[in-house]
């Protein structure tokens, strides 16, 4: 099994179109067995996935670790396959650099720096139910950019890592205090360790991975990003990036990778639930549910699951090189494959437009 590839802006990397989201393998809100850690990752191998995407603040190096493992001790692929069927490596890239994995693109991010605790560890912690004996430190800085990148190739026990993104930084996040933050990443010389690593080869290249639009348009003014993960914010219920941003990133020839695709779960199980709805990260509003409920509607009315909707409509745009919905389970990886794989008859596109649930300038699937 195979999914199409698609070019990764100009870094010369080619990515699998529907990618895997490691956050629940940082044990994202509940612990996630080892077991079915490793059983997730091998079912998405198996399935083909050939990007996957990780971060250190994930379960606090937890995601980092297992998503290494998996690669390091994963079967060697085909001897012979078609064209087009595996992700590729990326320039001045070595024989052998993750054992017999080399159709594997790695990206992790930096931004954070893990500092160990003394104190018994336990609960929920930032989102993370981990046992893992660190706690995450903002830190955009050049010599903190540098560690982040060593500690991640350590955790993931690998030779190269192929994109890092800038994580989570902006006002959405920081407040007050990312004036201070952007200026670690400008003046502080963030963005110039991650040019010297992608000018080395070192890295294909570097990017954002946030969830909000205005610290992409504001890093862009200082550095060319050869790729944005977006989370969010281009899915089936908001189309905003397109105003500002995507024509921006067209300029540029920066790609997008879509982060949650589902909203943070309205867009996966739907408004036909007595289940807490989430947009956003927190309880879904009241217009958005109403939304959500019509989008909804029209796909029942054409026989589409919502997710599979939610999952391939950020696809159609041209800039958009992968998706990457968070996967915990075999299970999961098997509906999604199947929600990427869904026929969906065009009049479900132009019904949602014409009812104004979705832009009219959207590309469609």
């Amino acid at each position: 099994m195979s999914f199409a590839l698609r070019d990764l802006g100009k870094t010369g990397l080619k990515v699998s179109e529907l990618g895997f989201g490691s956050a629940p393998l940082g044990n994202l809100f509940r612990p996630l067995p080892d077991d079915t850690a490793r059983a997730t990752l091998a079912a998405a191998l198996a399935a083909g996935f050939g990007y996957f995407d990780t971060a250190p603040f994930y379960g606090f190096g937890l995601s980092e670790r297992r998503l290494g493992d998996a690669l390091r001790g994963a079967p060697p692929p085909p001897a012979k396959r078609t064209a087009g069927e595996v992700a590729v490596a990326g320039p001045g890239a070595s024989e052998g650099r993750r054992g017999d994995f080399n159709k594997v693109v790695l990206s992790t991010k930096v931004g954070r720096l893990l500092t160990p605790v003394t104190e018994p560890v336990g609960g929920v912690r930032h989102g993370y139910a981990t046992p893992m004996p660190f706690a995450p430190v903002y830190d955009y800085s050049y010599d903190a950019v540098m560690r982040s990148f060593e500690d991640s190739l350590q955790r993931l026990g690998l030779a190269r890592i192929d994109i890092l993104y800038i994580h989570d930084i902006g006002r959405m996040t920081h407040g007050d205090e990312n004036a201070f933050h952007m200026a670690e990443l400008t003046s502080g010389g963030g963005l110039k360790a991650l040019e010297e690593l992608r000018d080395a080869g070192v890295i294909a290249g570097f990017g954002m991975g946030v969830n909000e639009v205005e610290a992409c348009l504001a890093v862009m003014d200082h550095a060319r990003l050869d790729v944005i993960l977006l989370a969010g914010r281009y899915t089936l219920l908001e189309q905003g990036a397109m105003d500002e941003l995507f024509p921006r990133c067209a300029q540029a020839d920066t790609a997008i990778v879509v982060g949650g695709p589902y909203n943070s779960g309205i867009l996966a199980v739907g408004t036909k639930t007595s289940a807490p709805l989430f947009f956003n990260y927190e309880p879904a509003p009241a217009a958005v549910i109403e939304k959500a409920r019509r989008i909804e509607a029209m796909c029942d009315a054409h026989g589409v699951p919502l997710a599979a909707a939610a999952l391939q409509f950020p696809l159609a745009h041209s800039l958009v090189s992968s998706v990457i919905p968070g996967l915990d389970s075999p299970a999961r990886v098997e509906q999604t494959v199947a929600l990427y794989r869904h026929a969906i008859p065009a009049a479900l596109w132009a019904d949602l437009k014409s009812a104004g649930l979705l832009r009219a300038e959207a590309p469609i699937p």
